[in-house]
């Protein structure tokens, strides 16, 4: 290969670039403040994220939990939330485009690829910028920190402050009760420092075999865009019956494929275990850390069940109410295992990836006990 040709930058099957400047300008504005308001948010959310870490040691009895140096917090708007996610997505598919760009190349050189990927990139910004809205926070482990270590804990300012106004609960409650949940998921990796590189694996693979299928990858996310457009417009009471969108064409489901089911399942399991553990923690906390916790719970489970017919569709083309019901099977997982071993008992999990469950185990805890031999005499 002569200088030039491997001098050329290879097309993108996802122009991450216009993802990120999509999402920046198609997100909705977030509350007004003053800036000396913001100033104090931002360093009570910061002091709160730091107190929250003893308290998930308490709870999870993780020893990762006792000095967490692995990882950064920032403190991020929803353009900066949404721009971050592409760099993470970017990071999770590039190995898949390297050896796409090696196996394949006569795929990388077609000229619609080139098209395709700005269209890609315009299509994957309109979902990010419509998650940027309700992300609270995040847990990113697969994008470095600036200290080239751990990952990247984010806690979304304006989402976090709009919730906490709409609930009309104790602003500092509110945001130590979404440290602690966020927290949870910086200590899981930190107390299995495998377990990102095993779902980076995991991943890798499940989207080779998205690039195989490189040419289908827009028509797919355009099919997603379509249907939320489809969605708003039917809710402004425009559109016909011809505009109903596809109940089953959830985001989350663009890379189902035959040949990719078990990895997904795996994942499933993987994800629906690390929410479930958290969401247990928070169960875990009571009066004493949170002093208005009870409300909080209630307000915020309400919420919940109020939104309005928009959001509800576009949750469900997203698949994000079919990921809402994974967590909760993890949940029940976490407080299956727990009751019948303990929490030192469930902790078997971080030790190595031949334990953590199977999305079968997920339904069924008392396969994944058994198999551990973890039954308390």
């Amino acid at each position: 290969m002569s200088r030039n040709e491997s001098a050329t930058p290879r097309p993108q099957l996802v122009n991450w670039d216009v993802a990120a400047s999509t999402a920046a300008s198609l997100t909705p504005a977030g509350p007004t403040m003053k800036p000396a308001d913001i100033a104090r948010a931002v360093q009570n959310m910061r002091e709160l994220a730091d107190a929250s870490v003893g308290h998930v040691h308490a709870i999870s009895r993780l020893d990762a939990a006792r000095d967490l140096r692995d990882s950064e917090l920032l403190i991020v708007d929803r353009a900066s939330w949404s721009k971050a996610n592409s760099q993470s997505f970017r990071t999770l598919m590039e190995p898949a485009l390297d050896q796409l760009a090696s196996s394949r190349p006569e795929v990388l050189k077609s000229a619609s690829l080139v098209l395709g990927g700005t269209v890609t990139g315009a299509q994957l910004g309109a979902i990010l910028a419509f998650l940027s809205s309700k992300v609270l926070g995040q847990y990113d482990p697969f994008v470095p920190s600036r200290n080239g270590q751990g990952g990247r804990l984010m806690l979304v300012a304006p989402n976090i402050i709009s919730v906490e106004r709409e609930l009309n609960v104790d602003p500092s409650d509110f945001r130590l009760w979404v440290c602690l949940h966020e927290q949870t998921h910086r200590v899981q990796f930190a107390a299995a420092p495998w377990l990102k590189d095993h779902m980076t694996g995991h991943i890798g693979e499940l989207t080779s075999g998205l690039v195989d299928k490189a040419d289908s990858l827009s028509d797919r996310l355009g099919a997603a865009v379509k249907n939320i457009t489809a969605a708003k417009a039917r809710a402004r009471g425009e559109g016909t019956a011809a505009d109903t969108p596809s109940q089953d064409m959830g985001v989350l489901s663009i890379l189902q494929d035959p040949d990719d089911k078990a990895r997904l399942s795996h994942l499933t399991a993987v994800m629906s275990l690390l929410e479930g553990h958290a969401n247990v923690v928070m169960d875990g906390v009571d009066g004493s850390i949170v002093p208005s916790v009870k409300t909080i719970r209630r307000r915020f489970n309400a919420r919940g069940k109020s939104r309005g017919p928009l959001e509800k569709v576009i949750r469900q083309l997203l698949g994000l109410d079919a990921k809402m019901r994974q967590y909760s099977d993890g949940s029940k997982f976490v407080r299956r295992v727990v009751s019948q071993t303990g929490m030192e008992g469930f902790n078997a999990v971080w030790e190595s990836a031949s334990h953590l469950p199977t999305e079968q185990e997920i339904h069924a805890p008392d396969e994944w006990i058994d198999r551990m031999s973890l039954r308390r005499g």
